[in-house]
């Protein structure tokens, strides 16, 4: 996308399971950025974040975007996308180079980098993003940015994300073929936590839990870096499907229910005995259920969720070291009451994640089913080339483009 050196254009691009979020930014130089184009439509094509049916996904791309270019009065040529799924996985490594001269230089830091991605990965696997978590110079640790110090001895810590190729290949191919280009793939998370965390936050530790349809996200900073990212392969379509199977409803119905009336954890002054009507399968005559009926359904189901979240988050040596609590958002963190069920299980603060640091449509975006889109604009944003075409093709190794793409960026931080 093209525009005048003052003024930058970028469309986040969220393929969730559910839904497929466009969102178009605009940042100049007298003002900040603003949300001025927002398209959103039902997601078929996917399933636990991965595309399994092509011609759907791209269909969805498509209207979602092109919502989004009317509401703007913008074109679309190129957009950000989001990855997610349980096929993602993550490790921290650490690589250590000498120094070539009497002080480091950012070649050495790109050195240290290359070093510590130099890991073993499957041959169905490749890097997504490879993030500096802090450099060690003659032992001496938690230093940022080397570059310019005296020392002989540089090692970096840094997090690798990893996804399958096959997956992440889909993906590219449905915004190809829906006729737009991929500037950059972005890890959803990483991506949340630019416009729901806080720096205090990130430098106190925090667990962002990004809960979607099919999958429940998750990213631990601390001292100001990523420490840890998995996935939980549930999240709130498992919610519906048990309300649908409960209720021997639609699943359309259920997903009605589940937001108009549903709750993670009853309230204490909740009347259990209100009748709420649902409308069945096969075109019978309308019923109705209590609330309390609706509780003993959606509960069990939220309680699992969150337990093997907590599980995750024990697994990662920070669980003890987040004193910025739980932020929970997505789709799934709107269900009544999730915060307060979320603080009896991880026994920390929690609080919903609302996206921030942005303009425009601030009354229409502020909501956290849009986090995930609006972190890929601020993203889009802080990683902006204006000379910069489309980076994906059809053909040729996307992933290292993704690959170079991350080590341009690590090399902008300094």
């Amino acid at each position: 996308m093209s525009g005048a050196q003052e003024e930058r254009i970028v469309v986040g691009l969220d393929i969730g399971t559910t839904k497929i979020c466009a969102i178009i930014a605009r940042k100049n130089e007298e003002e900040g950025p603003k949300i001025v184009g927002i398209g959103n439509t039902p997601s078929k094509g996917l399933r636990k974040g991965v595309v399994v049916n092509i011609d759907e996904t791209i269909k969805s791309i498509q209207r979602a975007i092109i919502e989004a270019e009317k509401m703007a009065g913008i074109e679309v040529m190129d957009v950000y996308v989001g990855i997610a799924g349980d096929h993602i996985k993550s490790q921290n490594s650490k690589g250590v180079v000498a120094a070539r001269g009497q002080e480091i230089t950012e070649e050495d830091v790109r050195r240290v980098i290359d070093a510590a991605i130099a890991v073993q990965i499957p041959n169905d696997r490749e890097v997504l993003h490879a993030i500096p978590q802090e450099f060690i110079v003659d032992s001496q640790k938690g230093i940022n940015d080397p570059v310019g110090m005296s020392g002989v001895r540089l090692e970096a810590e840094v997090h690798i994300v990893t996804g399958a190729i096959t997956s992440a290949q889909n993906l590219y191919r449905c915004v190809e073929k829906a006729g737009y280009g991929v500037r950059d793939i972005v890890l959803e998370p990483l991506a949340s936590s630019l416009a729901v965390l806080t720096e205090d936050e990130k430098e106190l530790g925090v667990a962002l839990i990004d809960i979607g349809g099919g999958t429940s996200d998750i990213a631990i900073f601390h001292g100001n870096a990523i420490r840890y990212t998995s996935v939980v392969g549930l999240g709130g379509n498992s919610i519906t499907d048990d309300l649908a199977f409960g209720l021997s409803a639609p699943i359309d119905e259920a997903e009605r229910i589940k937001k108009t009336y549903g709750c993670a954890i009853e309230d204490s002054d909740e009347d259990l005995e209100e009748q709420i009507e649902v409308r069945p399968v096969g075109g019978r005559k309308n019923r109705y259920v209590t609330r309390d009926v609706l509780n003993k359904i959606i509960q069990p189901r939220v309680e699992e969720i969150l337990m093997l979240i907590y599980r995750e988050l024990k697994k990662s040596d920070y669980y003890d070291l987040l004193g910025g609590g739980i932020v929970l958002t997505g789709g799934g963190a709107l269900l009544r009451n999730m915060d307060l069920l979320a603080e009896q299980i991880f026994e920390k603060p929690v609080r919903i994640g609302y996206p921030v640091g942005f303009g425009g449509l601030k009354g229409v975006a502020s909501d956290p089913q849009y986090s995930t889109g609006i972190g890929l604009c601020l993203y889009g944003l802080q990683n902006y080339s204006e000379s910069e075409v489309s980076r994906f093709s059809s053909d040729g190794n996307r992933f290292k483009v993704i690959y170079d793409k991350m080590k341009e960026w690590i090399k902008d931080l300094f």
